[in-house]
């Protein structure tokens, strides 16, 4: 998950369960006919979903969620019932929930969920009580009512308690985000993005799973299944409300396009890859083309190099983290921002973008960025911290 610093002041990315009944006296195990009775019904439930059907998916159970996701574009929807605790003529089945957006989705979004089953006596079909995420799972759109879908040029956006003029903006942000990270990221990528807006940061906290304190300055945050090389995954950008309509315009347009370039460099971010490295080069991206200056646009950091207080080395991972304080988390991106745009300047924004794929090909982060920058910059971590120090100087002095 990657994410934007926080605001004001400064702007801020299975295990298959075999369940089997006793073995019979022939010493044949037969499996548990209530788990197969369970997705049975699931799969009546997912085609309802899928066609639209109101009227199929009450017969399947509660059905109250079914006009809150009615509008959502989807390509596919199934379950997958991993296990089921039967107590009589009840019983609770954990769940995998797979679904993929029309249009958007190259991978499934995968959703743990657990469902409340009943059924009127032995010979009685289960019906559907409750759906609910499972434990330490984030919501979903729908789990916190009707959701609203806004097309754009390049994008969608989701929204609940939200209106359409202002789904419609953040539309429009999205689609500027777009080609503008197309222009700096040469490497392949769907060109389209996803946008969750949901009512309030308590509604951001609850699809991230989180307590709502951690996200409150936190504007927006994107969020992707690891999905390879080969298979794009289905990234979210999920933004929260109450911190994003604090800041202006350019604010609200870096952002967005901050968080569409974690889209557009997933399948080359990895384990080895730095958070200096990650949310720098987004910044980077999200500032390229404005005309914002270092003393403008990294002002915590700044105020520590004009005091004399110049750092010794780059941001660590830990700096990033949405429990630091608001001057140390904005002098982290700003570090990262600063760092990344000295490689653009000195030595071009190709290598830039190939130094970012060259240390996300290693499987772990040590040795990952000693190994790139000797390859691609001719240089050493020493050597770039160095002169990094110097850039903040000559930049922020």
């Amino acid at each position: 998950m990657a994410g934007r610093r926080r605001v004001p002041g400064t702007w801020v990315v299975a295990l298959c369960l075999l369940l089997v009944a006793p073995v019979a006296c022939g010493g044949t195990a037969t499996a548990d006919p209530v788990r197969a009775q369970v997705q049975q019904l699931l799969d009546r439930r997912a085609a309802a979903v899928l066609g639209h059907d109101r009227a199929a998916y009450a017969r399947t159970g509660a059905g109250t969620g079914f006009g809150n996701l009615s509008a959502i574009p989807l390509a596919d929807w199934s379950y997958r019932v991993t296990d089921v605790d039967r107590s009589g003529d009840t019983a609770t089945a954990d769940v995998e929930l797979r679904y993929r957006l029309d249009g958007y989705d190259r991978g499934a979004v995968t959703a743990g969920r657990t469902l409340a089953l009943s059924r009127d006596g032995s010979d009685a079909p289960w019906s559907v009580d409750s759906d609910r995420p499972a434990k330490e799972s984030g919501q979903q759109p729908w789990d916190q009512g009707a959701v609203r879908v806004v097309r754009g040029t390049h994008s969608l956006v989701l929204g609940v308690g939200q209106s359409t003029g202002a789904l419609r903006g953040f539309a429009a942000l999205a689609d500027r985000a777009v080609p503008a990270v197309s222009e700096a990221w040469d490497g392949d990528w769907a060109r389209r993005v996803v946008v969750l807006v949901p009512r309030s940061v308590e509604g951001m906290a609850g699809l991230l799973g989180s307590p709502a304190s951690s996200y409150r300055g936190i504007a927006a945050v994107t969020t992707g299944e690891t999905g390879g090389r080969e298979h794009a995954p289905a990234d979210r950008i999920i933004v929260n409300p109450d911190a994003y309509g604090l800041l202006g315009d350019l604010g609200k347009q870096v952002v967005l396009t901050h968080e569409t370039t974690h889209v557009a460099t997933r399948a080359d971010t990895t384990a080895a890859t730095p958070l200096w490295l990650s949310e720098g080069y987004a910044d980077w991206v999200g500032y390229r083309g404005s005309d914002r200056d270092p003393d403008e646009a990294a002002p915590e950091l700044g105020g520590e190099v004009s005091d004399g207080r110049l750092p010794k080395a780059l941001p660590t991972d830990e700096d990033f983290g949405f429990t630091a304080r608001a001057d140390e988390l904005a002098r982290a991106y700003e570090g990262g921002w600063l760092a990344c745009r000295m490689i653009a300047e000195q030595w071009g924004e190709d290598r830039l973008d190939d130094f970012y794929r060259a240390v996300g090909t290693h499987d772990e982060r040590a040795g990952a960025v000693e190994a790139a920058m000797d390859e691609i910059l001719g240089t050493t971590p020493d050597d770039f911290t160095a002169r990094w120090r110097q850039y903040l100087r000559q930049e922020l002095g």
